[in-house]
């Protein structure tokens, strides 16, 4: 079964504060990403991960009916209290296994080496119905 694991960090003054860290903070925080990422790996279950740049370089972008060039705005919505800053799609064998990695990738540390108990959002990808394969 694969799930999406997205990390939400709160807006804030807009951007991530994880700028705003000590460079020692961010480095353990980095560091431990690539552990996780490195056990997932090792245990077969990581699909893909990446960080996200912030929402001030996001972009929302839909059809545009009459030419057919996109229309492209400046997004997501301001009034958003929190925003995805990345992910991990994983392969494990049921949503227990995803939760008990998402509660790990919750306490990535934060300044001070304090557990910043983020939000992790859980949702098992779709698969198509197996009469469309």
């Amino acid at each position: 079964m694969k799930f999406m694991l997205m990390m939400h960090a709160p807006r804030g003054t807009g951007e991530y504060q994880i700028n705003q860290w000590k460079p020692d903070e961010f480095r353990a925080h980095i560091q431990f990403m690539k552990d996780l990422n490195q056990d997932l790996r090792e245990a077969g279950e990581l699909v893909g991960a990446e960080g996200l740049a912030p929402p001030g370089q996001a972009r929302i972008v839909r059809s545009q009916a009459e030419d057919g060039a996109p229309e492209v705005t400046d997004g997501p919505f301001a009034e958003a209290k929190e925003f995805l800053v990345g992910f991990w799609i994983v392969d494990v064998e049921n949503a227990h296994r995803a939760y008990a990695i998402a509660g790990k990738a919750s306490t990535a540390p934060g300044p001070g080496g304090k557990p910043l108990g983020i939000k992790i959002e859980v949702r098992q990808v779709m698969s198509p119905p197996p009469d469309a394969l």
